[in-house]
């Protein structure tokens, strides 16, 4: 293969793995769940995807019950992931504690990632691109982010907005299946 056929050829290739679809930059993330697992955001990428900022001592710990129910009446159409949170001082200490709270009262089963910082400078990777996106710290736990599919749209909601409120399910509806 001369030089220009291997250049065309370098060109092709990457010009493919554009035209494929590479991960975006608000997806290129991964977190460790708090069963252990891997999540990986880039697959999800085509599909909503909302992010809240959880804790276990806090009044709105409740919220759990729409976000469950919602991830079991739509979890092949969208992702919901929860991070745990001590930044606001209401989160157990360890993912242990957290993931058996959360089972035990919520029976919660969508991805919570390991207990991670999600304000100010120690926040996770993925919370300040999406501080960056919206101009939205969470302000409490349980700040919500929707991520439209290929991360065209990134809405923040406060945490007094439940996950089954008219406000966000009137962006998050067109995107799911009945």
């Amino acid at each position: 293969m001369n030089m220009m056929n291997k250049l065309l050829f370098m060109v092709i290739m990457t010009m493919s793995g554009i035209a494929f679809g590479q991960c975006a930059d608000i997806y290129q993330h991964q977190f460790k769940t708090l069963q252990g697992d891997t999540l990986n955001l880039c697959e999800y990428q085509n599909k909503p995807i909302l992010v809240v900022n959880t804790a276990s001592k806090c009044g709105f710990t409740p919220q759990f019950e729409a976000l469950e129910s919602l991830y079991k009446q739509q979890q092949s159409n969208m992702l919901i992931v929860g991070f745990p949170s001590n930044d606001f001082n209401q989160e157990l200490k360890s993912d242990k504690e957290i993931g058996d709270f959360c089972k035990k009262t919520y029976q919660v089963n969508f991805p919570m990632v390991s207990r991670t910082s999600v304000v100010g400078p120690n926040a996770n990777p993925l919370y300040k691109k999406l501080t960056q996106a919206t101009h939205q710290a969470p302000m409490w736990n349980f700040y919500k982010y929707l991520i439209l599919p290929e991360g065209k749209k990134i809405y923040a909601f406060s945490s007094d907005i439940a996950p089954d409120s008219p406000e966000l399910m009137d962006k998050l509806k067109p995107y799911l299946k009945k």
